[in-house]
Protein backbone atom coordinates (compact mmCIF):
# COMPACT_ATOMS: atom_id res chain seq x y z
CA UNK A 1 0.00 0.00 0.00
CA UNK A 2 2.83 2.48 0.42
CA UNK A 3 3.40 2.93 -3.04
CA UNK A 4 -0.56 3.73 -3.59
CA UNK A 5 0.19 6.30 -1.16
CA UNK A 6 2.22 8.03 -3.81
CA UNK A 7 -0.33 7.16 -6.75
CA UNK A 8 -1.47 9.98 -8.93
CA UNK A 9 -4.67 11.05 -8.37
CA UNK A 10 -8.06 9.34 -10.07
CA UNK A 11 -9.16 11.44 -13.15
CA UNK A 12 -12.36 11.57 -12.25
CA UNK A 13 -14.73 12.28 -8.65
CA UNK A 14 -16.54 8.58 -9.04
CA UNK A 15 -12.78 6.70 -9.51
CA UNK A 16 -11.74 8.60 -6.54
CA UNK A 17 -14.94 7.76 -4.78
CA UNK A 18 -14.61 4.21 -5.31
CA UNK A 19 -11.00 4.00 -4.31
CA UNK A 20 -12.07 5.36 -1.50
CA UNK A 21 -14.56 3.05 -0.63
CA UNK A 22 -12.76 0.35 -1.52
CA UNK A 23 -9.44 1.75 0.98
CA UNK A 24 -12.35 1.80 3.86
CA UNK A 25 -13.59 -1.34 3.47
CA UNK A 26 -9.82 -2.49 3.89
CA UNK A 27 -9.08 -0.26 6.77
CA UNK A 28 -12.42 -1.07 8.43
CA UNK A 29 -11.70 -4.80 8.11
CA UNK A 30 -8.84 -4.71 10.90
CA UNK A 31 -6.78 -6.44 8.62
CA UNK A 32 -4.03 -4.20 7.67
CA UNK A 33 -0.88 -3.68 9.34
CA UNK A 34 -0.07 -0.65 11.14
CA UNK A 35 2.10 0.78 8.43
CA UNK A 36 -0.30 -0.24 5.61
CA UNK A 37 -2.86 1.75 7.70
CA UNK A 38 -1.26 4.68 7.90
CA UNK A 39 -0.30 4.64 4.54
CA UNK A 40 -3.97 3.73 3.65
CA UNK A 41 -5.45 6.83 5.95
CA UNK A 42 -2.96 9.11 4.16
CA UNK A 43 -4.48 7.90 0.46
CA UNK A 44 -7.81 7.98 1.82
CA UNK A 45 -6.70 11.72 3.18
CA UNK A 46 -5.71 12.54 -0.64
CA UNK A 47 -8.62 10.83 -2.31
CA UNK A 48 -11.13 12.60 0.28
CA UNK A 49 -9.73 16.12 -0.55
CA UNK A 50 -9.80 15.38 -4.03
CA UNK A 51 -13.44 14.66 -4.17
CA UNK A 52 -14.60 17.67 -1.71
CA UNK A 53 -12.69 19.72 -4.16
CA UNK A 54 -14.42 18.41 -6.98
CA UNK A 55 -17.52 18.72 -5.37
CA UNK A 56 -16.68 22.44 -4.41
CA UNK A 57 -16.36 23.04 -7.95
CA UNK A 58 -19.34 21.62 -9.40
CA UNK A 59 -21.09 23.63 -6.45
CA UNK A 60 -19.78 27.18 -7.87
CA UNK A 61 -20.71 25.79 -11.64
CA UNK A 62 -24.21 25.41 -10.62
CA UNK A 63 -24.11 28.38 -8.52
CA UNK A 64 -23.27 30.63 -11.87
CA UNK A 65 -25.68 28.79 -13.84
CA UNK A 66 -28.39 29.52 -11.15
CA UNK A 67 -27.27 33.25 -11.74
CA UNK A 68 -27.70 33.00 -15.17
CA UNK A 69 -31.03 31.34 -15.56
CA UNK A 70 -32.52 33.75 -13.12
CA UNK A 71 -31.29 37.10 -14.77
CA UNK A 72 -32.63 35.41 -17.97
CA UNK A 73 -35.96 35.31 -16.03
CA UNK A 74 -35.43 38.47 -14.97
CA UNK A 75 -35.01 40.18 -18.19
CA UNK A 76 -38.07 37.94 -19.79
CA UNK A 77 -39.82 39.41 -17.14
CA UNK A 78 -38.94 42.74 -17.90
CA UNK A 79 -39.57 42.49 -21.96
CA UNK A 80 -42.89 41.07 -20.76
CA UNK A 81 -44.55 43.87 -19.77
CA UNK A 82 -43.08 45.89 -22.73
CA UNK A 83 -44.64 43.67 -25.51
CA UNK A 84 -47.97 43.65 -23.72
CA UNK A 85 -48.16 47.45 -24.23
CA UNK A 86 -47.58 46.88 -28.36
Amino acid sequence: MPAKARAPLPSTYEAALEELEQLLAQIESGQLPLEQLLAGYQRGAQLLAFCRSRLQAVQQQIQVLDGDIARSLDETAIAAPDQAAN
